[in-house]
């Protein structure tokens, strides 16, 4: 985990909402639970094995997707029953690996009780952008854009890119906020 990144958003009060899968979670149990119990901080479905969300199997960025409703229902609920175990509630929303979902997967995930989340910024580009390229694309955020990066990668430039950004998104008037309530 990027306890760089964590600790900042946490210093300057900035909420995030953080999409775990259930893989991270299996891996990582200590740190899942201290992001749950942080109240600046959501915690978001991304799915059991981090796929694309479809009924045919069509894939994004050389991930294949789940390929019937039944995987898209176990790409979605095995990892909620984790997130519901650690978080004592269920979750409200849900980002795809890769934030594939057809039409189909989007009406599953929407019956399953879930809002399905997209982005409109790449902020780090996977955890492969430099700090230079992380700062000037979450600084070009705007009202209402939703920026993606990683909390996953701590040598990667999204601590430092974000930490850049974020006093210039302010002085440019713009605050972050928590994802809309449901």
């Amino acid at each position: 985990m990027d306890q760089v990144l964590i600790d900042f958003l946490q210093q300057t009060g900035t909420p995030a909402t953080f999409f775990l899968n259930f893989r991270w979670l299996q891996a990582n149990p200590g740190p899942a639970k201290a992001l749950a119990q942080n109240p600046l901080f959501e915690i978001g479905n991304h799915g059991t094995r981090h796929r694309p969300l479809s009924v045919s199997g069509r894939g994004a960025y050389g991930i294949p997707g789940t390929a019937s409703p039944a995987e898209v229902y176990d790409e979605v609920m095995v990892n909620e029953d984790a997130l519901r175990s650690l978080t004592g509630k269920p979750s409200r929303y849900f980002r795809s690996g890769t934030a594939y979902l057809d039409d189909v997967a989007v009406r599953i995930v929407r019956a399953l009780g879930l809002v399905p989340v997209s982005f409109s910024i790449n902020g780090d580009g996977g955890a492969t952008f430099p700090a230079a390229v992380v700062f000037r694309e979450v600084a070009a955020a705007r009202t209402r854009d939703i920026v993606i990066a990683h909390a996953n990668h701590p040598t990667a430039g999204t601590a430092d890119g974000v930490a850049r950004a974020l006093p210039a998104l302010s002085s440019a008037g713009i605050t972050p906020v928590p994802l809309p309530s449901t």
